[in-house]
């Protein structure tokens, strides 16, 4: 019986290496990346059963790789593992095509039990924060729904470098595109969100769950 493909996505190298030591004897590793533009990509070069992915990553978070994977990918399973146990955040993730959100630290004893879960399409929510969910959805509420501003792709990538602290012309270069082109989205979303600095930008993007530090 073919063992089920799992690619692993965290920036937390140490971290990597306890989640292979935990998943290695069950399911087949096909990678891991360190960042969510590196997961968008290997998860369109290898097209795994289940992606276990961080929220909080380098050059793209994790809801927004899961965003862009799942519009082209609708077979690959996602559980999102992060160290945030907060409601928000997992109403984010499912309302993006995620299958399963998990404590990290409940990761030794609910991570199998949600990759196995999710491949039988089930949803996994980790106990301690599947009340406060439930009763979420139940009231009309969701995470993208409480957003103000609506951004495009790129505007978002651009705010995530931004928020990590990234200046206009190394945003270009990692991006592969123009320090004027970056500038404009900028000006766009600075005119959009009616804030007039850069700081105000940041303070948007984390508080409304764009970008995750």
């Amino acid at each position: 019986m073919r063992k089920i493909r799992i690619l692993l996505a965290d920036d937390h190298q140490i971290f990597l290496e306890g989640l292979k030591s935990l998943l290695e004897p069950e399911f087949d590793l096909v990678g891991t990346v360190e960042d969510g533009k590196a997961l968008v990509k290997m998860a369109e070069k290898f097209c795994p059963d289940v992606i276990v992915a961080d929220i909080s990553m380098p050059l793209l978070n994790g809801i927004e790789a899961v965003r862009q994977i799942k519009k082209s990918d609708h077979q690959t399973k996602v559980i999102i593992l992060t160290m945030h146990p907060d409601v928000s955040f997992a109403a984010l993730a499912f309302e993006v095509g995620a299958s399963g959100y998990v404590i990290k630290k409940s990761a030794s004893r609910e991570l199998i039990r949600a990759i196995n879960d999710v491949m039988m399409g089930k949803t996994y929510v980790t106990p301690e924060i599947a009340g406060e969910l439930l009763k979420t959805y139940t009231s009309g509420q969701s995470g993208e729904k409480e957003f103000k501003h609506k951004l495009t792709v790129r505007q978002k990538e651009i705010l995530q470098l931004i928020t990590e602290g990234y200046v206009t012309k190394e945003i270009a270069d990692i991006l592969y595109i123009s320090a004027r082109t970056v500038e404009r989205h900028k000006y766009n979303m600075m005119q959009e969100l009616n804030v007039k600095t850069t700081v105000d930008l940041v303070k948007y993007a984390i508080k409304e769950g764009v970008a995750f530090i």
